[in-house]
């Protein structure tokens, strides 16, 4: 069974995936390509092949765990966390630890299986982002869930076992620390000028026109101030809300556009790179926050962590973003590049 321990230093807590247990000849130093099996199991009529069906926006008249879906929501076949955990919180001297409940669920996009992100139509890119919203609203009625974090994995470098578009939900019963000390470092810069630093990173972006990559009604793309790694990219709504589950439907369609943007100049500028994306909101129990911003953060793979960067925890990006912006601003989505 899975189980959570926790770092006495750091605060770190991490996940001891035992049903996913591997041997030393598991570890590979160098990945291959997504291999493809003869049968996806994500492709419509091998429904059978998943566990049931959660959650699934459907063509009307069709039937459950069938094609005719559109998107398609099931729980991982091999979850990080299990559902059915209870917590268990306990301490071994000066070591805590709980029973790894949470849930872990897999959005199959799309059931075009070779279709990349900048095909898809705005609505395809809509419908997964509303099964996205529809699964956070759920799955926060769980009091023993504090956090809720969504992510997409494109690309064997980018940790992806199967080609088919999908992305995964992982509820967890702590707020992971990256996500804690964006919430903390907001709040200290809130506690001392009485405004969110997320909008008037905004603000200040948009003056400064030099990192932006598109903006439109609702939302903004562009390169961090200190970008992490090369072509790092940010989407952030321009109206000020912290949950995920707050946006509006207009904005749910706005946000389509924009991400279908990036992806399709990413590609067009670095060849179809891998890449992850995921989305930082707020707390489940802390909704509606004064001084944190709801955001997405994309990133191309396209550099290795090496012992620098995992020793002292400083990243050496070798593009500044002010280049990486122009690059992107450049590449017009309807373009070569």
């Amino acid at each position: 069974m899975p189980e959570l321990r926790k770092d006495p230093v750091v605060g770190r807590w991490i996940i001891i995936a035992s049903e996913r247990a591997a041997r030393p000849s598991d570890y590979q130093p160098n990945r291959e390509p997504i291999k493809e099996n003869s049968i996806c199991p994500f492709c419509p009529g091998n429904e059978d092949k998943t566990p049931p069906e959660i959650f699934a926006i459907r063509e009307s008249g069709t039937s459950a765990n069938a094609p005719g879906w559109r998107v398609r929501v099931i729980p991982n076949k091999f979850p990080a966390l299990i559902i059915q955990n209870p917590l268990k919180r306990q301490g071994e001297g000066i070591y805590d630890r709980m029973a790894g409940v949470g849930a872990h669920e897999v959005i199959i996009e799309t059931p075009e299986h070779s279709l990349s992100l900048d095909n898809f139509d705005d609505k395809a890119i809509a419908d997964f982002i509303f099964a996205y919203k529809a699964r956070v609203i759920d799955l926060a009625n769980d009091k023993r869930f504090r956090y809720i974090m969504i992510f997409k994995n494109h690309g064997a470098s980018a940790g992806a076992s199967l080609s088919h578009p999908h992305s995964q939900l992982i509820a967890m019963p702590i707020i992971p620390k990256h996500v804690k000390e964006e919430i903390d470092g907001a709040r200290q810069y809130f506690d001392f000028k009485e405004r969110c630093i997320f909008c008037d990173i905004i603000k200040q972006e948009l003056e400064d026109d030099k990192r932006v990559v598109r903006e439109t009604n609702d939302f903004i793309s562009f390169e961090p101030f200190a970008a992490r790694f090369p072509f790092e990219t940010w989407i952030i709504s321009k109206r000020h809300f912290t949950s995920f589950f707050d946006l509006n439907d207009n904005e749910v369609y706005d946000l389509s556009i924009v991400l279908k943007d990036l992806v399709t100049r990413i590609n067009k500028v670095l060849s179809s790179p891998d890449y992850n994306f995921f989305i930082h909101t707020a707390p489940l129990d802390s909704p509606c926050l004064e001084h944190y911003h709801f955001h997405i953060e994309f990133i191309p793979k396209l550099t290795k962590i090496a012992g620098f960067e995992v020793g002292s925890g400083f990243y050496i990006n070798t593009t500044p973003p002010e280049d990486a912006a122009r690059y992107l601003k450049e590449c017009e989505s309807k373009t070569n590049c």
